[in-house]
């Protein structure tokens, strides 16, 4: 496991689209965002599967990863994730199979199995009235792999994803719970654990990952990365003040059942009125994540990558993309600091 200090630095991306903005001016700012993070070296880029979300250009992993990879040179650029089951896994196989070999070296397959969207909205992704709770998750992953691997014999022979044979993207499983950590263990793969979505289990979650590992051909020993919300300032106010938009978006959201809306201005977030219920539910959405002026980060970030992680990952949300680029630029410092500054030494469990 890394070292806080030397531990890889990742972003993951909604294309968040804020009121007043289109969502090409999102997109775009994606592809700008991730040419920044490139030259503050920053190691890989994912971008989020979202559907039916107003807040969320990226509907279209593969499409998105294909232009921010041909816009960069040295990111590693993937999908955190690709929600399996809304896909057939003939059809991401090809897809990122068709990217890898685009991009050799560069492309990762971070695989999810929530929706990643509505429940209506799911049952039009899969065309069928099955269960949306991900169950054949695990089938669906081995299945995808061995679309990579090509037809071990004459009867597999007739059904193969031509463009993914020989072009294998990094594949990583993604999970917010125990049952995700304990696949990727079984499979052998790395392991992403969302933190910003479960804060609460990403302790027990690498635990669970690293007892269950098996050495697999792609991976000898366990490997896993934590993300989480990240929001860095000069000051812990700035922090505050930037991080208006999300908290009122945290609300809005679920206010609606789920909906994820455009994110709101400084302005609306700096008026809008929390009820007590409200201040409980952004207490559980960000409470436990990573917002405040350099000392804070640096400490945060320590304290999570010490819970078990090789790599750290961070999503950013800000009001424009200068301040996301300032955040992002604050935590490669604040993280780069930790080689020397007194966290140096912190022990991982």
């Amino acid at each position: 496991m890394s070292q806080p200090g030397s531990v890889p630095l990742s972003v993951l991306d909604l294309a968040p689209v804020l009121v007043g903005q289109t969502t090409a001016e999102a997109l775009h700012d994606s592809v700008a965002l991730a040419r920044a993070a490139e030259e503050l070296g920053y190691h890989r880029y994912w971008v989020a599967e979202h559907h039916n979300a107003p807040g969320a250009a990226s509907s279209a992993p593969a499409v998105l990863i294909g232009q921010i990879a041909a816009a960069t040179s040295r990111l590693r650029v993937g999908s955190g994730g690709v929600m399996l089951p809304n896909h057939a896994p003939l059809v991401v196989a090809e897809q990122f199979g068709t990217l890898a070999a685009f991009h050799p070296g560069r492309i990762d397959l971070g695989l999810g199995r929530a929706p990643g969207t509505d429940p209506v909205t799911a049952q039009a992704l899969r065309r069928a009235a099955g269960p949306l709770a991900g169950g054949d998750f695990p089938r669906q992953a081995v299945e995808l792999l061995g679309y990579f691997d090509g037809p071990q014999d004459e009867a597999e022979a007739a059904l193969r994803a031509v463009p993914a044979e020989g072009n294998r993207p990094e594949v990583w499983v993604l999970g917010s719970g125990l049952g995700s950590a304990e696949l990727a263990g079984s499979l052998g793969l790395p392991f992403a654990y969302a933190h910003q979505f479960n804060a609460q289990l990403t302790v027990p979650a690498l635990r669970a990952y690293r007892e269950s590992f098996r050495p697999s051909a792609v991976l000898e020993r366990p490997h896993a990365l934590v993300a989480a919300f990240v929001l860095a300032a000069e000051t812990a106010e700035d922090a505050e003040r930037l991080a208006g938009p999300i908290r009122v978006a945290a609300v809005r959201t679920v206010r609606s059942g789920g909906r994820q809306n455009a994110y709101p201005t400084l302005e609306e977030a700096a008026a809008f009125h929390y009820t007590e219920q409200d201040r409980q539910i952004v207490e559980g959405f960000l409470g436990q994540q990573v917002i405040g002026d350099r000392a804070l980060v640096r400490r945060r970030v320590a304290e999570l990558v010490s819970a078990g992680a090789d790599e750290f990952m961070a999503m950013t949300v800000t009001p424009d993309l200068e301040s996301r680029v300032a955040s992002y630029r604050i935590l490669a410092e604040e993280v780069a600091a930790l080689g020397s500054g007194p966290l140096a030494g912190v022990q991982r469990g």
